[in-house]
């Protein structure tokens, strides 16, 4: 499969995009000085920051909602995730996210929850950013009337496996290995780059948390309502930039 990279956001909504991988963050010790008996650390990754005010996406996601999950769910990944990485003794080490996702086997259950989750809402937050485009536009706008029907096509497909989800997972628009687009979905933090654990798999461009901590303090347990609020605040630029990375 192709190597894609993800797009960082940078400044404010309206600034530019600017197109950077999924990196490991932290210090590298490998090349620092040694103390008798210490191992090198591998890298260990950060949370990236919002970007935007908790309320930002308000009335759709309610800045409760935003606060508990970035601050908590999130951030929990993350420092799991470390953790996962230090006990694998720098195995893992010096890969960046979206190669440690693609390199992941169904035993690896540590890493695969939680490089899973950090991935996957890092992608969440970045395609909420607000100020983007409302529709999809150009190149993606035709291939999704073509692949779908229609625009009305493809958020019905898309919606349909969000709402469908059993439980607790995520639904993607991806790219998949004959460079077709294909709407899909996957249970827990599992997302479609992790081919050595799912047999559908490709590069996201578009991902729906369907967790019910993305929703519930608003919806209750009306999931399609928030699906339906979420499909009004994705920012397009973002998916289209995702297409391209």
């Amino acid at each position: 499969m192709k190597k894609r990279t993800f797009i960082k956001l940078a400044g404010t909504a309206g600034a530019g995009i600017l197109i950077a991988p999924f990196a490991s963050c932290g210090t590298n010790t490998a090349d620092a000085p040694k103390v008798k008996g210490s191992r090198p650390r591998p890298f260990l990754f950060e949370q990236e920051p919002l970007g935007y005010d908790f309320s930002a996406l308000a009335p759709a996601i309610d800045p409760v909602t935003m606060e508990i999950h970035y601050g908590k769910h999130h951030a929990g990944y993350v420092t799991k995730l470390n953790r996962a990485l230090l006990a694998a003794g720098g195995a893992k080490g010096n890969q960046t996210l979206v190669e440690l996702l693609q390199t992941l086997k169904p035993e690896d259950t540590a890493l695969r929850n939680n490089g899973g989750g950090h991935y996957n809402h890092t992608f969440y937050w970045r395609t909420l950013t607000p100020g983007g485009a409302i529709a999809p536009e150009g190149d993606l706008k035709k291939e999704l009337m073509d692949t779908f029907g229609s625009l009305d096509g493809f958020q019905t497909e898309f919606a349909t496996a969000a709402a469908t989800r059993f439980g607790s997972g995520w639904a993607w628009l991806m790219r998949d290995a004959s460079g077709a687009l294909r709407v899909t979905s996957t249970p827990n933090q599992d997302n479609p780059l992790m081919a050595g654990v799912l047999e559908s798999t490709g590069t996201p461009l578009l991902g729906i948390d369907v967790w019910e901590h993305a929703y519930y303090l608003n919806y209750q347990n009306d999931r399609k309502a928030y699906i339906a609020a979420f499909m009004e605040r994705i920012n397009w630029d973002v998916v289209a930039a995702n297409d391209r990375a």
